[in-house]
């Protein structure tokens, strides 16, 4: 509902609307409405269900005025209206019920203010003012510096790598630095990105790729998942029996958003995801390609960095060598080096104490191993990745989010708590 406002969107919409209960409100409302240049008709009768009825088969208004006096669950009620509200309704909801809890409860969900009965003009007109500044208040990224947004694609040249591993460590990395952080896992049917973090998935990717229209800063609020203070989550365990039917376009559109409502957004690609999906890599800074000192591991290296160099040479490759144990590599890392003609970036030692600790801990490697010295070369490369990342962004000319999705609150996103736990957590 009061999802960030889009321009554009205002063009086919009424300004305004309300539906309320008793004619007594109304006499208050209607001159108020008329003093601001709206149509009094638009203030109609009847409570909050009405008003679900009327916008299911019609356009929401920028503002809408709903009572809730008739309403005997007004917390479902309202998400009840949220599902047929367009992005950028602001919703003012009235009621009877001087509940402190209900206030902020309603607030919480995304409710702009709540009015007391019975209504006074001055409430009503202040209220409707403060509704109208949303509207005219200035981008997030205007007449304020804004940390570039940095795009991290982490990919693996064979399963069991470790690039899951490595993606959910990032990103939390990320957001213990103080970084609103979106962690896009895209293995549909098998990713760990939530197992990871001891959380369940939810709906919220398969729900995406099903309907891509629907994606918007009210979709992201409603279908991330809560790790943490700055970090959330999309993810999926789709049925193994429901093959992937998209063109893509309903990541493209998610990723979008994340450099609009978040400073970091860490993509997990398979493999499969980086062929069928190329266009993935449009607006990404930085491929984490995560590796083992195999010949397969080698031969795959080269084709990626290759398709990376045809494709998507925007993007800064950085080739992490994961699970290194010294004398018992495969391949040398001079010969490793040799073969994909380039420098290995960083190695990050083998450790499966560690991986079982975070296992066990249902926390990501890096966060439940801080010490190691695994631990330490993923922080490492989480600095190396800021860096390149800012200056790529610096180099595309972007200082910051030019949407207005940047005045999204992304704390208000991560309150919604997660729909509940995993019942265990094991290692990837």
């Amino acid at each position: 509902m009061n999802a960030p406002w889009k321009p554009g969107l205002a063009g086919n919409r009424d300004p305004f609307a309300a539906f309320i209960c008793d004619e007594t409100a109304l006499d208050v409302l209607r001159p108020v409405v008329i003093e601001l240049g709206w149509a009094p008709e638009k203030c109609a009768k009847g409570g909050l269900r009405n008003a679900v009825q009327s916008l299911s088969i019609a356009a929401s208004p920028a503002i809408l005025m709903v009572d809730l006096s008739e309403s005997g669950d007004p917390l479902n009620d309202i998400n009840a209206l949220a599902e047929v509200c367009e992005p950028g309704t602001v919703v003012i909801a009235i009621g009877q019920v001087n509940d402190v809890r209900l206030y902020r409860d309603l607030l919480a969900s995304g409710i702009h203010d709540y009015l007391l009965k019975p209504l006074t003009a001055g409430q009503v007109r202040d209220c409707l003012n403060q509704a109208q500044a949303v509207f005219a208040a200035p981008r997030h990224s205007e007449g304020e510096a804004a940390k570039a947004h940095v795009s991290v694609a982490v990919v693996g040249t064979r399963g069991g790598v470790g690039a899951s591993t490595l993606a959910t460590s990032l990103a939390w990395l990320f957001s213990d630095g103080k970084r609103p952080t979106a962690l896009l896992d895209l293995d549909v049917h098998f990713g760990t990105g939530a197992l990871s973090l001891d959380l369940e998935p939810g709906r919220g990717l398969t729900d995406a790729i099903e309907n891509p229209s629907r994606i918007d800063g009210l979709f992201i609020e409603r279908a991330m998942i809560r790790a943490n203070d700055n970090l959330a989550i999309l993810s999926a365990e789709a049925p193994i029996n429901s093959p992937l039917m998209t063109d893509g376009s309903a990541f493209v559109q998610l990723q979008e958003e994340f450099r609009s409502a978040f400073e970091t957004t860490v993509v997990d690609l398979p493999r499969n995801m980086l062929i069928n999906f190329p266009h993935l890599l449009a607006d990404v800074n930085v491929m984490a390609l995560v590796t083992e000192m195999t010949l397969a591991s080698a031969r795959d290296t080269i084709r990626i960095l290759s398709w990376l160099k045809a494709n998507a040479p925007g993007v800064n490759p950085l080739v992490i060598a994961n699970k290194v144990q010294t004398g018992v590599a495969e391949i040398s890392k001079a010969d490793f080096e040799a073969s994909i003609e380039r420098k290995i970036n960083f190695l990050i030692p083998y450790d499966q104490k560690a991986a079982v600790n975070a296992a066990k801990l249902g926390q990501t490697f890096a966060d439940a191993n801080r010490s190691s010295k695994a631990g330490g070369a993923m922080r490492d490369i989480s600095k190396a990745i800021l860096a390149a990342g800012e200056d790529s962004a610096a180099e595309d000319g972007e200082t910051g989010n030019s949407s207005l999705l940047g005045k999204f609150d992304f704390k208000s996103l991560l309150g919604k708590k997660s729909k509940g736990k995993a019942v265990s957590a094991g290692a990837e």
